[in-house]
């Protein structure tokens, strides 16, 4: 990643912190691994398309510890990492990986075509959902979730990059965003987060 995209992520980060810092803690609070973002007004609606044309949106995934990201297939580092890690975390947890769901957002709709994303998610885990809009409904997206990102011109037209926030957000299953996953922390921290929201589950 380039420094622009260090400083970006390193601001939304301690913008988050900061956030995190200001929420009440108590005795039943889980001791996440990355950001708590419990009772955040944001991240709250996500309503795109996904591979197979269907319209999707967060409350079709409810009962479902929810996995969000947000990236584009030709990313060379921070997107295939982050796919392969929730894969590796699915896998980690037994019977328990079915009540994961991963989910990729692309922020390049423009070449990422619902035929690609399904063959890009199917090499990592063929249940991950792979969700895409227009400019306007990405741009949306993005705003909701509080997503930088911005095109990067490359030597042709077509060989553009994208910059863009390197972080996952963690959904329990009641459909409500919990965590803050920042990129680089490995796949245990994750998969320690999870485990503590499909707990919270099981004692309701």
């Amino acid at each position: 990643m380039n420094t622009r995209r260090f400083a970006l992520a390193a601001l939304a980060a301690s913008s988050l912190v900061f956030l995190a810092a200001c929420q009440k803690s108590g005795p039943d609070k889980p001791a996440f691994k990355g950001i708590d973002l419990t009772g955040a007004e944001y991240a709250r609606t996500l309503n795109l398309t996904d591979q197979d044309g269907r319209a999707r949106s967060l409350a079709d995934f409810k009962g479902k510890v929810l996995v969000v990201f947000f990236g584009y297939t030709q990313c060379p580092d921070v997107c295939p990492t982050t796919m392969a890690e929730v894969a590796e975390v699915k896998r980690s947890l037994g019977a328990d990986g079915d009540k994961v769901q991963g989910v990729f957002v692309t922020i390049d709709p423009e070449r990422d075509t619902a035929q690609l994303l399904k063959a890009y998610l199917a090499s990592f885990d063929p249940s991950f959902v792979g969700l895409r809009g227009s400019e306007e409904q990405t741009q949306a997206a993005a705003k909701e979730f509080k997503v930088f990102f911005a095109k990067v011109p490359g030597k042709t037209p077509e060989t553009y990059t994208m910059d863009h926030t390197a972080a996952s957000f963690i959904f329990d299953t009641e459909g409500r965003v919990r965590v803050y996953a920042r990129y680089g922390a490995g796949a245990q921290p994750l998969a320690d987060d999870i485990k503590l929201l499909l707990a919270e589950a099981g004692k309701k």
